[in-house]
């Protein structure tokens, strides 16, 4: 049972009332059911109708937000309270969006002053880049930028900058090298110019493995290629706190810009991680990113929830993760430029909520962290969307899109809307075999075969969906998307009672990855499960 039992009986005992409801119904009932369930923030519409509720439906989950005290959590975050309680750590990334003439103290530590004297670090150096002045050891300007990190430090720096790619200086050319295998920063090494590049080198501890196993690399190829020692500071610039490893390393700690622990990784494209965005995009339109997540805080700390984006998507994915068995959510943005946001917000997601143990050490009664995925669209409808309408599972989704393109073309934008809107009307209304078998007989199909084919042809409808639409995609308006989530998992969080700000879950599979590391590295295998032998002992014999 749930910390909040009154409230969860309560939604238990609505939901078995609801259960038979489907949402044709609910609509052919209530012609303004589209202005009562949608409300707007920040440049976004949130259309939240084709769902299976009711105005009773959420009362009661504002009753369960009520009872978990969600505006009061969210204070404390705000304010800086010690909420990652695992690691004794402040949470926060909402400071980091700050303006400048705001005051927060943390510690006896003005954290504004602090934010913003990084910030101006990061936007001299942006400047120096972007216009020419900074140069690679032979004189000539940086035309390409390597951003190496991992996890927070390139998921979130990688997706925006593909998602405001219109605002990119196009004369840099930016390249992200994440995943240890050689593969990756072989293939960015290849078309990149070694008087002419810029890495970034992002890790907090500057002890990342992944991290700084590509980081040498990238060093040793500049080094093998016409670089030498003292040239290093020219194209090698550090994220990280780690001021002595960084200059061991040959980067000069003047180009080292600094973050805080209270920063957690998924949440870090705000602060100086985000130093590839600003790059990118330029000093300008990246407080424009700032300024709309700020205004995404300012509503998710102020707005009452019933009419509060983020705490309206949370609960009701508790509505049908805890009270209808779904497990599983998926995230199409209808915008090309978004192609990565559901990486995006899978670790943003599942490392903040996948977890079983609640914040007082006990276990988690209730399920947690669902299954975060997906693909743009249209792409996604001629993949993975057969199994959100005809599948035996309940999945929800939510639909992004943006009503103006970027790029418009003949009919391409009305297409890509049609489509958008289209699907979520079908996952809403399905289609009934009478519906289906009147379609083929008008078809004049053979009459023999209709009553087999138009089994196959039922949708059986009523999934639920939310649709987030925005005049167009621009850095303000991203800005406060990233932030809608950011709030959203952390609401979830709290009604499941997790710390949802560590990430212990990724320790264990480093810590054995180090022993078999070295076991492979000596040529033999130490001591493990049989299945674990055999691995190893067949990638020592690939290798001989």
């Amino acid at each position: 049972m749930s910390a909040h039992p009154n409230e969860w009986l309560a939604l238990e005992s609505h939901q078995r009332e609801f259960a038979t409801q489907h949402m044709r119904e609910l609509f052919a009932a209530d012609p303004g059911r589209f202005e009562r369930f949608s409300t707007q923030a920040c440049g976004i519409l949130l259309d939240f109708s084709k769902n299976r509720i009711n105005d009773t439906t959420m009362q009661l989950l504002a009753a369960l937000a009520e009872s978990a005290d969600i505006r009061g959590e969210a204070q404390r975050m705000f304010r800086g309270d010690r909420i990652n309680t695992t690691e004794d750590r402040s949470v926060l990334h909402t400071a980091l969006r700050l303006p400048a003439d705001a005051s927060l103290s943390v510690d006896g530590v003005d954290v504004v002053a602090q934010v913003h004297a990084v910030a101006e670090q990061t936007a001299a150096f942006t400047d120096r880049v972007r216009n020419g002045e900074w140069k690679g050891y032979s004189g000539k300007a940086i035309k390409h930028i390597v951003n190496i990190g991992i996890g927070g430090s390139d998921l979130g720096p990688l997706m925006v900058c593909e998602a405001l790619k219109p605002w990119q200086q196009r004369d840099l050319n930016f390249h992200f090298v994440s995943n240890v295998d050689g593969t990756h920063i072989s293939e960015v090494l290849k078309v990149i110019d070694i008087e002419s590049t810029l890495f970034i080198v992002a890790s907090k501890t500057f002890t990342t493995q992944e991290t700084l196993t590509n980081a040498h690399t990238a060093r040793q190829w500049f080094l093998d290629n016409g670089g030498n020692e003292d040239n290093i500071a020219r194209h090698f610039v550090a994220v990280s706190t780690n001021s002595e490893a960084v200059s061991e390393f040959g980067i000069d700690t003047d180009n080292m810009f600094r973050f805080w622990d209270w920063v957690g990784g998924r949440y870090s494209l705000w602060s100086s991680i985000g130093l590839s965005i600003r790059l990118s995009i330029g000093n300008e339109q990246f407080d424009n990113l700032l300024a709309g997540a700020h205004e995404m805080d300012r509503h998710f700390i102020e707005e009452e929830y019933t009419q509060n984006l983020p705490v309206i998507l949370a609960l009701l994915g508790v509505w049908y993760g805890n009270f209808f068995g779904v497990r599983s959510h998926v995230i199409a943005p209808y915008d090309q430029y978004l192609h990565r946001f559901a990486a995006y917000l899978q670790q943003l997601d599942m490392e903040s909520n996948g977890k079983a143990v609640q914040i007082d050490g006990s276990d988690c009664q209730v399920s947690s962290g669902p299954v975060i995925w997906g693909e743009p669209g249209t792409n996604g409808q001629h993949a993975f969307f057969q199994l959100l309408h005809q599948g035996t599972e309940l999945i929800t989704a939510d639909f992004i899109v943006a009503a103006k393109s970027q790029n418009p073309r003949g009919r391409h934008q009305q297409m890509l809307l049609a489509n958008c809107i289209a699907q979520t009307e079908a996952l809403m209304r399905g289609k009934t075999l009478a519906e289906a078998e009147a379609e083929l007989t008008a078809a004049k199909v053979d009459s023999g075969k209709i009553p087999v084919l138009a089994r196959h042809k039922v949708f059986s409808g009523n999934r639920p969906t939310n649709t987030l639409i925005f005049e167009q995609l621009d850095p303000f308006t991203l800005g406060a998307l990233i932030a809608m989530y950011e709030h959203k998992v952390f609401v979830q969080g709290k009604i499941w009672g997790l710390n949802s700000f560590d990430q212990w879950g990724v320790e264990l599979g480093k810590a054995l990855a180090s022993n078999i590391l070295a076991e492979l590295e000596s040529g033999s295998a130490g001591e493990h499960d049989a299945s674990t032998i055999g691995l190893i002992n067949y990638s020592l014999s690939a290798n001989r």
